[in-house]
């Protein structure tokens, strides 16, 4: 864990992509997209149904690791409406444990729009942490410091003429956006206008690397 601080408020950035608050050991995770491979198959795309329960395992190794007592799922947790429902035992056996291990709130997002059995947990559209506003989707009229997901961000660098990218948190003034939590989501290079929007113009891109917060200025 690395601390740093995000509108005066103590953080820790974790290496999985996920942020810790000490105070009231909360976890917070973005865009899960449990189910995402189902949903494919669905669709006719073959992807390997292990995602769900691959994800959960990162998400209770988390717990452990930090102690966390409450957890929010900022959102996009599950690929589609029907996720819930097609959940294999053993993933919703893990996911029955976790809820009921901790204070656990499902934010909804733009997949996941509507939650009506959330398996556990409390549902709600955004909540309030220590000042800050957490959601899916940074909302740029919102002057209120933010924590969101939706845009699963990565930085993209050319070395050697090899193109590398490494899922990071992006941060400006009062945003700050989360890298995807979940095994199979893909990501959008941190520096796409679209972030940069969500963001403003002094977004940088941190990437927790052991005891180390890297920190690049996305402007550049």
């Amino acid at each position: 864990m690395v601390p740093f601080s995000f509108c005066s408020v103590d953080l820790c950035a974790l290496a999985e992509g996920g942020l810790f608050h000490a105070p009231s050991r909360s976890l917070m995770l973005a865009d899960l997209h449990l189910e995402k491979a189902s949903s494919y198959a669905l669709r006719g795309q073959m992807l390997p149904p292990y995602d769900s329960i691959e994800t959960l395992r990162r998400v209770a190794a988390l717990i452990d690791r930090t102690g966390a007592q409450s957890l929010y799922c900022l959102g996009d947790s599950f690929h589609d409406r029907g996720g819930i429902a097609r959940l294999p035992d053993e993933a919703l056996g893990l996911l029955g444990l976790l809820t009921a291990k901790t204070r656990w709130t499902w934010i909804t997002g733009n997949h996941d729009a509507v939650i009506t059995d959330p398996l556990g947990g409390h549902v709600a559209a955004e909540v309030e942490l220590d000042g800050l506003w957490l959601r899916h989707e940074a909302d740029p009229s919102d002057p209120r410091p933010e924590i969101s997901g939706h845009f699963h961000p990565k930085y993209q660098v050319t070395l050697r003429g090899r193109r590398v990218s490494r899922p990071c948190f992006v941060a400006g003034r009062s945003k700050l956006i989360l890298p995807s939590f979940g095994v199979l989501t893909g990501g959008m290079n941190a520096a796409d206008p679209v972030i940069l929007k969500a963001v403003g113009a002094d977004a940088r891109a941190l990437i927790a690397v052991q005891e180390k917060l890297l920190d690049f200025p996305l402007a550049a």
